[in-house]
């Protein structure tokens, strides 16, 4: 079991979403780069997404989504609930994250956990979960000669998980050592330091993981709350991936998963509150042991149900920054100023944040830290970025859509996670939305989002260099906004003489 958490709280995570493999996407993308029927390559990869996936909803409300693959004998079964840390108060964060862990535990069906155990050992399932800002997922993938049984498996783990209190005790420890070994990072207390600057009283909407304190105070019947609230099928999908046909599929959800009665709509019941806006820059400095500085600026950024447009437009940025030969790398990294620096956007129904980090010597923090803030003056500029940049950055992204449908499982993830998030539509659409992003999309982006815009500014070092530096949250809210004030003078003047 695990919890996905925000890319704000994730050192030198400087990819955008479906980062993994760089290196092979990268010279897939420098080989598609090279072909004249590139953007209609592109355009067909987001037609066989559509092709691959088949939906149905059943009349309980859920949502049934169907990619079939037969090249191995093996279907994974997920079940994917819009719940997650966007649904907790303080006192309930983390309770999300211990719901998932109980869920492999006893049901109406199972008498234990060893019982649950011997089962899935029975079936040759490998199983998981995972709790995020706005998913829960639970899969497991089985011999698909077992998808019947597994499927059943599945229905009396997700209608009729009871809360042992003895098990209930144990699995609150589990997730408090969860606590314990994120406790031992220090980007941990820098991401948990950004986060409640940066959301204020909702930063425990952001914390996937969870306080303490609330799983050590959570009780069974909060337990059973949250499964009368959100774990019903009108606010679930069902998705089955592997070695089966769309209507054998479709039938045996219906005749497994129909008797899963209806709820509420919770968050007509139960809304997530709106997030204020950012008020003004805050500046914070974090003290652990850590042997080279973080820096990282950090920006409201767009709502997917708000602002589509404005996510296609900061996932094509964000590549565009995140190319070798762009001039974003080449004068933060390559000159040896930063050790890495990158921009990201993370794609939210409730509006995702925007960093800019950067990993420095301390030696070179006041260079880089006006470097920073140069870049993100210069984001508005025309030529800030070459026409062959954009294009390359759509071609990174489609790639990577691509490349990551080649592990059916992990393909399931990535589309319930879309489902929760942003609607599967917006994914079945997103290369073609890509390939539609204009110049003027991305300095909209960045206008409504970046430039003069609040943020929160946070400097991760440790005791000895904050010394040695003198850095006070005072002090470095003074530096950045003298090195903004000197920048902006100076194009102004560069202006004036240009008139």
């Amino acid at each position: 079991m695990r919890t996905m958490q925000s890319r704000a709280t994730k050192a030198l995570h400087f990819g955008r979403r479906r980062a993994s493999q760089k290196a092979v996407v990268w010279a897939m993308t420098v080989l598609l780069a090279a072909c004249a029927t590139l953007v209609g390559a592109s355009t067909a990869s987001a037609q066989d997404t559509a092709d691959l996936i088949q939906t149905r909803t059943l009349e309980n409300g859920l949502d049934v989504i169907v990619i079939s693959d037969p090249s191995l004998p093996i279907i994974t079964i997920e079940i994917a609930v819009k719940n997650g840390a966007f649904t907790e108060t303080p006192e309930l964060n983390g309770l999300s994250h211990l719901y998932e862990h109980m869920f492999f535990k006893a049901n109406a069906v199972i008498p234990n956990q060893k019982a649950y155990m011997d089962r899935l050992r029975e079936l040759g399932i490998v199983f998981n979960g995972t709790t995020s800002t706005e998913r829960v997922n639970y899969f497991f993938t089985l011999p698909a000669a077992n998808l019947k049984p597994g499927m059943e498996f599945m229905y009396n783990a997700i209608t009729t998980t009871k809360f042992d209190p003895d098990e209930f005790e144990r699995e609150k420890q589990v997730v408090i050592g969860e606590v314990d070994r994120n406790e031992s990072s220090p980007y941990y207390w820098f991401g948990q330091a950004v986060n409640a600057a940066l959301w204020g009283d909702l930063h425990s909407r952001k914390d996937s993981l969870g306080d303490r304190e609330s799983v050590t105070n959570a009780t069974v019947q909060q337990m059973q709350t949250m499964k009368d609230r959100y774990y019903v099928p009108n606010n679930s999908v069902l998705l089955i991936a592997g070695d089966i046909g769309a209507d054998k599929a479709f039938d045996m959800a219906e005749s497994v998963f129909s008797g899963w009665e209806r709820g509420e709509d919770p968050f007509a019941k139960w809304p997530v509150p709106a997030q204020a806006p950012l008020q003004g820059n805050s500046y914070l400095v974090v003290e652990r042991d850590i042997k080279v500085p973080y820096l990282q600026f950090s920006w409201h950024g767009p709502s997917v149900t708000e602002d589509p447009v404005g996510t296609y437009a900061a996932d094509v940025l964000s590549f565009i920054l995140s190319q070798p030969t762009s001039g974003f790398q080449k004068r933060l990294v390559e000159t040896g100023l930063t050790l890495g620096a990158g921009i990201s956007y993370y794609t939210q129904a409730h509006t995702g944040p925007i960093n800019l980090a950067a990993q420095v010597p301390a030696e070179n923090i006041d260079e880089a830290l006006r470097a920073m803030i140069l870049e993100v003056n210069k984001l508005a500029n025309p030529e800030y970025f070459s026409d062959a940049q954009l294009q390359n950055a759509k071609t990174i992204l489609a790639v990577q859509d691509t490349y990551g449908r080649e592990k059916i499982s992990s393909f399931a993830h990535t589309v319930s996670f879309w489902w929760a998030t942003a609607g599967l539509d917006y994914y079945l659409n997103y290369v073609e939305n890509l390939n539609a992003v204009t110049r003027e999309d991305i300095a909209a982006y960045v206008s409504r989002y970046i430039i003069d815009k609040p943020y929160v500014m946070g400097v991760l070092l440790s005791p000895e260099q904050k010394k040695e530096l003198g850095l006070s949250d005072a002090a470095l809210a003074e530096k950045v906004e003298k090195i903004q004030k000197e920048i902006t003078e100076e194009m102004n003047a560069d202006e004036g003489s240009n008139e």
